[in-house]
């Protein structure tokens, strides 16, 4: 039997669904195999040997910004799955705003689609938008295969006529209506947009323009109106929600409580609202902006404890790059710099340091909130998030004793800047597998930059 095995991983730590058991992974046709406590291998098996180390299915990303079409040279395709891969993450969701068009309709979609097709390291989900004017698109985005809507309710920031804008309430109401009887999702941006204008236009006109600054003008009460005003809503029309980037434990219990009313509804945090705060932001200066802003020391801790509660359903990167003059220009005010973080390279590796080295939480956890449930989730579980017979052989194999400080030219994203450059971390992947393919060594870099595959669903379920 050993012979029909295409490669075999040997002697790793496979983190399964509530458990952590050495086992050797069998691999044939891009699947798993077998799993067994020692698969002897064949003369014409290849063998990765994974003694010492964790086993852990790919990192599912549920959030980046990629930027293509028209604005590949802040982040594309090639460049930014090739980070994805080199931090243990074997499929991603791309966002549907900072391109140009934005993929609020089919054409877009399709040319999205075209621009990642043979350009991708690992496999990858497009969102579809939900903007004013849009409505009558939504139903031919989902048959095309989006993994579910995104909107905005405060401002996402772009240039020109195109740019991709923030819903009002009856857009977002009447959006609702419609991805419900699609039976789709909605993720939302929940800042509100009326009171984040209202206060940093008087921190602008008052000369108020520094980190704190822009804090104060997107309090946690922005993030908590629009989380209940969007429930409100759901509620109302039925709709499946999904709350992005959550970076306050107020709301996630306010989330909780809906969950708990029984809504289905769903919270992302991310690394840099687990890793950094408002101190990092002011020193490390707009490389750390992002909205929601990072938070205070104590409200990361009270993250950290609804996360080990339950109350985080997934983590995300939320990889929001751009060139360094939009962010790093003398002169540039905090208010007018680029407001997004380039993480998502560093996304594993930080929750596995933080969480697991540093913490003590459970293996089992962390890889439920980046692997797992994000499968479930977003209808890829028949095929991805877990370590299982049958399933594609998606595996990051993650050293947990090297430790190395995080270099700018470790980075591979187009432009290598990152608030977690200069930090020392005290694990490593090493290996990543997309469907069965090594994709990336530490020793070797990417080994195999265009082989990832368009991932479409509908109804929640995957086209297989």
């Amino acid at each position: 039997m050993s012979d029909s095995y295409e490669l075999i991983i040997k002697n790793g730590l496979a983190v399964l669904p509530g458990e952590v058991v050495k086992l050797d992974i069998g691999i044939t046709g891009g699947k798993i195999a077998a799993l067994e406590t020692d698969i002897e291998a064949g003369p014409d098996t290849a063998v990765l040997d994974a003694e010492g180390q964790y086993v852990l299915p790919g990192m599912i990303d549920m959030h980046v910004h990629f930027n293509e079409p028209s604005f590949g040279h802040w982040e594309g395709f090639r460049t930014g799955s090739a980070s994805l891969a080199a931090g243990g993450c074997t499929t991603y969701a791309d966002m549907p705003l900072n391109g140009n068009p934005p993929t609020v309709n089919l054409p877009a979609l399709r040319l999205k689609a075209e621009m990642a097709a043979g350009h991708s390291a690992v496999d990858y989900a497009l969102w579809g938008g939900l903007v004013p004017g849009n409505l009558d698109n939504l139903e031919e985005l989902w048959s095309e295969g989006v993994t579910g809507f995104k909107a905005f309710i405060s401002n996402p920031g772009g240039e020109g006529e195109g740019r991709f804008r923030e819903v009002d309430d009856e857009t977002l109401y009447q959006g609702m209506k419609k991805i419900a009887a699609l039976g789709g999702i909605l993720a939302l941006h929940a800042e509100s947009d009326e009171m984040t204008a209202v206060l940093a236009a008087e921190a602008v006109r008052e000369g108020r323009t520094g980190a704190r600054d822009f804090a104060a003008s997107r309090p946690a009460q922005a993030e908590l109106e629009a989380v209940a005003r969007a429930l409100l809503y759901a509620e109302r029309t039925g709709c499946r929600l999904h709350f992005v980037h959550i970076s306050t434990a107020a709301a996630l219990e306010m989330i909780q409580e809906a969950k708990l009313r029984g809504q289905d509804v769903s919270a992302e945090t991310c690394p840099h609202y687990l890793i950094l705060t408002e101190d990092d932001m002011e020193s490390m200066g707009p490389v750390a902006k992002c909205a929601p802003p990072l938070r205070s020391a104590e409200e990361r801790e009270k993250l950290w404890k609804a996360l080990e509660e339950g109350k985080v359903d997934l983590i995300a990167s939320d990889h929001s790059p751009c060139p360094p003059e939009l962010k790093l220009a003398p002169g540039l005010s905090f208010f007018e710099a680029w407001g997004g973080i380039s993480g998502a390279q560093s996304s594993l590796e930080l929750m596995f340091h933080e969480g697991v080295n540093k913490r003590k939480l459970p293996v089992t956890l962390i890889s439920r909130l980046l692997s797992r449930f994000p499968a479930e989730r977003f209808g890829l579980s028949g095929r991805k998030g877990s370590i299982a017979l049958g399933m594609d052989a998606d595996l990051a194999v993650l050293n947990p004793d090297m430790s190395y400080t995080l270099a700018a030219s470790d980075l591979l994203y187009r432009h290598r800047h990152s608030p977690y450059a200069g930090m020392d971390l005290s694990c490593r992947v090493t290996s990543t597998l997309c469907r069965g393919k090594i994709v990336y060594t530490l020793k070797q870099g990417v080994i195999s930059p265009d082989g990832g595959e368009w991932i479409q669903t509908g109804e929640g379920q995957p086209v297989l």
